[in-house]
């Protein structure tokens, strides 16, 4: 151990994890930043800042805080977001919606926006968690096809 406890090693699939913490996938970013927070070293922390810093969902963020601040790090923890995780989404899913035939079931409009716009389905999957499904039914109905 170094300074500020900080370990030399890497875990062995340390470029697999940095990946992973990138992906769109917010599960997988989850699944890495728990993974990568078990070593305390200056590359991992760098990649859980990022993390903290710029996810689009918050229990990534929140993750990325606790093993930052368990490392020691003067960090300060993620403000839950208001509005929007995704600006304009609104109008995504309005062109989504429009782009499909008249008579269109919510699956079908659900499929779509995972095929077309998976960034915008994975942040409102991760921020609404057990909600989405209802959420975004909810908000597919309520769009106007003009």
């Amino acid at each position: 151990m170094s300074q500020r406890g900080f370990s030399n090693e890497l875990p062995s699939n340390y470029d697999e994890l940095k990946s992973a913490a990138n992906r769109s996938n917010w599960r997988e970013r989850l699944d890495a930043v728990e993974e990568l927070g078990q070593w305390n070293n200056p590359k991992i922390i760098d990649v859980l800042t990022h993390r903290l810093n710029n996810d689009v969902v918050y229990k990534v963020q929140e993750a990325a805080y606790r093993k930052l601040k368990a490392f020691g790090e003067d960090v300060q923890p993620p403000a839950p977001k208001k509005g929007d995780p995704v600006k304009g989404t609104t109008k995504i899913l309005v062109r989504i919606k429009k782009s499909l035939p008249e008579g269109h079931t919510y699956e079908e409009f659900k499929e779509k926006l995972k095929k077309m716009r998976l960034d915008v389905y994975d942040a409102y999957d991760g921020e609404k968690g057990n909600e989405f499904d209802s959420w975004l039914e909810s908000t597919w109905t309520s769009l106007s096809k003009k």
